[in-house]
């Protein structure tokens, strides 16, 4: 009998006789995604906050300019003074602010946050108001509106939350499992069997590839049926991307529980080598908002690679030639790892 064999299937049996294990798998990835799905499913632009400053030596000036600007349905309009309006600014409460100047070439001023994403929108759609009312006759150019599938948030965060998983796997589902027969003095019981170490570190990873494949399986159906998303590049090689990447973060968890004698100190290396990558990774916002002097760091880490090829995968349409760079740095991540933990683990 195959000592990898038997390891293997007894990491199985392990896993499928806990419930609790079977919901924190499968059951909390497709409720995250879930609530995730539903939170930033696309919704109507709403319409800008525009405050119009209110003058009490020329309340006409203020008239005028809401006249102008109540013909565009996008445009909510309020009078405020002006401490009231720069507070409401500050505050996120309105997004620009529009200030009557009579006699000048404009005719007005705007005031609004250039960092404010809605605040140069609301900006811009205040101008476009405000021109189309000084030039009534003029043609407007025909506007058509179109959601393509794979520019929605949901398509954007469905690979992360995959990449995600398969990141939390690795880590958890070696490194903590590694830690907690250990802790239980377990291993030192397999030191007595007749097996090599690679053999109990082989099955380690190998069963969680397979919980691993289940998962995303599970998870991608679902985004199927919610939102419709789907595989739109090649299949083989989204499959290579999640097996590669799932073999990766599971050496990287190895190496992890290979010499950690207490579950606290797991935890420590789990979430001091997990946690940064859900922030820097582009999981639930793209990496490239992090300045430029960041981003050689950021593109080398393991799961920026594996975001980066599934995205391409499922939203661009990519063949084979999105493979090769996360090919490279998961290999690297993974079996780099792997060949140290089993240079430095320990039994006892």
């Amino acid at each position: 009998m195959s000592p990898l064999w038997q390891l293997t299937l007894a990491r199985f049996r392990e896993f499928y006789r806990e419930p609790a294990a079977l919901f924190w798998v499968y059951g909390f990835p497709l409720i995250l995604a879930c609530v995730l799905g539903m939170a930033f499913s696309e919704k109507p632009v709403p319409a800008s906050n525009v405050d119009i400053l209110l003058d009490p030596a020329n309340p006409s000036a203020a008239e005028k300019l809401r006249e102008k600007l109540g013909a565009d349905p996008g445009l909510n309009i309020a009078f405020n003074d002006e401490a009231t309006s720069r507070k409401r600014l500050r505050t996120s409460k309105t997004d620009v602010i529009v200030i009557p100047r009579p006699g000048t070439a404009g005719g007005h001023e705007y005031l609004f946050d250039e960092t404010r994403s809605e605040s140069v929108l609301a900006r811009n759609a205040a101008d476009r108001a405000l021109l189309r009312s000084a030039h009534p006759t003029q043609a407007l150019p025909t506007e058509t509106a179109v959601t393509e599938p794979g520019g929605r948030y949901i398509d954007f965060l469905i690979p992360g939350l995959l990449g995600m998983n398969l990141l939390g796997g690795g880590l958890f589902g070696v490194g903590f499992a590694v830690g907690d027969l250990r802790v239980r003095k377990l291993l030192k019981r397999f030191q007595a069997t007749p097996m090599r170490r690679s053999d109990f570190l082989l099955s380690m990873m190998l069963s969680r590839l397979a919980f691993t494949l289940i998962d995303i399986g599970l998870l991608l159906g679902f985004a199927y049926l919610a939102f419709g998303i789907r595989v739109r590049g090649n299949p083989l090689v989204f499959l290579s991307l999640v097996a590669i990447g799932g073999a990766g973060f599971a050496g990287l968890g190895l190496l992890l529980g290979s010499r950690a004698r207490t579950m606290e100190t797991v935890a420590g290396l789990v979430n001091a080598v997990m946690l940064p990558m859900y922030v820097l990774s582009g999981v639930f916002f793209s990496a490239a908002r992090f300045p430029e002097g960041m981003q050689p760091f950021i593109q080398a880490l393991p799961l920026t690679a594996l975001n980066d090829g599934l995205r391409a995968v499922m939203n661009d349409g990519a063949g084979w030639e999105a493979l090769p760079h996360p090919l490279i740095v998961l290999t690297l991540w993974g079996g780099i790892s792997f060949a140290i933990a089993l240079r430095i683990f320990r039994w006892r």
